[in-house]
């Protein structure tokens, strides 16, 4: 009996790591297929932003599986949170909200829409399964690129993507003339990512 159970035991361990292996060789298969399936549905077509959740992230209005809308974050630009539970809101973080909301939601900017670009080298979800987009406004600008050369957002320098560097001196440019957060922001309120990322950076100095 006992080296019955063993077998039966080593049967089901055989399986289950059969199971993992397989689900491990599907994954890569499965993400090319939502990125197909992504670039089809949105890149460079045009929506509405009918909810802004903060100041990098947006509601298109587009059905995405069970959802009704479309939950954007926009590539490469991190803005100060407002609405994370575990975060209290952070320095910077209503205003860079509201200058989104005022730059890109229907109410606000009823004279047109935005027009979504996905990053088609790269992986076009996040881990939360939001599309991951540069947003074109209606006047023909990026909002990530606002956010970051009128100092409302950083350049996030997490993950790669194909304006990496661009995103990178636009940040500079807002941070040397002050602009925005750059302003009067510490290192103390930066986001808990960006002391470990860039530990080096250098806050202008006040004349």
């Amino acid at each position: 009996m006992t080296l019955l159970c063993l077998l039966l035991a080593a049967v089901f361990i055989w399986f289950d790591h059969a199971s993992i292996r397989l689900r491990r060789q599907r994954r890569p298969e499965y993400k090319d297929r939502i990125k197909t399936y992504d670039i089809e549905k949105y890149h460079t077509k045009t929506f509405t932003v009918v909810n802004v959740v903060d100041g990098d992230t947006i509601d298109i209005d587009i059905p995405d599986g069970k959802f009704n809308h479309t939950r954007i974050r926009l590539w490469g630009v991190d803005t100060p949170e407002t609405k994370d539970p575990d975060l209290p809101v952070q320095y910077f973080g209503p205003e860079a909200t509201n200058f989104t909301t005022k730059l890109a939601l229907r109410k606000q900017a009823p004279e047109g829409q935005v027009t979504i670009y996905l990053d088609t080298t790269k992986h076009t979800r996040d881990k939360y399964d939001r599309l991951l987009a540069y947003v074109q406004l209606p006047d023909g600008r990026f909002l990530n690129e606002v956010l970051l050369s009128e100092g409302f957002a950083y350049a996030d320098l997490r993950f790669r993507h194909s304006f990496y560097n661009k995103y990178q001196q636009l940040e500079a440019g807002a941070r040397s003339l002050k602009k925005g957060l750059w302003e009067k922001v510490t290192r103390g309120q930066f986001p808990d990512w960006l002391k470990r990322e860039r530990p080096n950076l250098l806050l202008s100095k006040k004349p």
